[in-house]
């Protein structure tokens, strides 16, 4: 148990140094991977909704500390991705990787609409634009686009007995 967890905070650390580091200056319409996010969904989809909320939530507050955006927003908006895709592949009949990447770039979408959303709510100007759709939509395509590697990881920290490899 305390290896796994070792584990977890190794991929939240090591996550965010890439998010805040490298993947920074990987700007395509405006938009960027979260890597933190694609983790969550990853939880979530392991782990189910509850588990996918609580990473969602402590990994945004990690990340937000390195953030100009009010602190607390990608805890809320990572927290309720993860609750949402725990939710909705509950219910799916089956899994394979293409659904990992469907789930990533689902993940994408939510989460950008509630950080915009939420965003725009307490007053940060031009959250709620069309430019924040675009972003949106861009960042989801990214998120789709690095899931593979992230899930990979993911499984690896939560020491998953079976990797769902399809």
């Amino acid at each position: 148990m305390m290896q796994r967890r070792l584990r977890v905070l190794l991929l939240v650390f090591s996550l965010v140094i890439l998010q805040t580091t490298i993947v920074t200056h990987l700007h395509v319409f405006g938009a960027i991977p979260d890597l933190l996010l694609v983790a969550t969904v990853a939880v979530a989809y392991n782990e189910g909704p509850q588990a996918g909320a609580l990473f969602g939530f402590f990994s945004g507050l990690v990340l937000d500390l390195f953030l100009v955006s009010p602190f607390g927003l990608s805890a809320i908006s990572n927290s309720v991705t993860g609750w949402a895709i725990g939710t909705f592949q509950a219910g799916m009949a089956f899994q394979t990787r293409r659904t990992q990447v469907f789930l990533a770039a689902l993940g994408g979408v939510i989460g950008g609409t509630v950080f915009m959303v939420v965003g725009g709510v307490v007053g940060v100007a031009g959250y709620l634009s069309l430019y924040s759709v675009q972003v949106i939509v861009a960042g989801s395509i990214w998120d789709a686009v690095v899931s593979v590697p992230i899930f990979m990881f993911v499984h690896w920290a939560l020491m998953t007995e079976h990797l769902r490899r399809y």
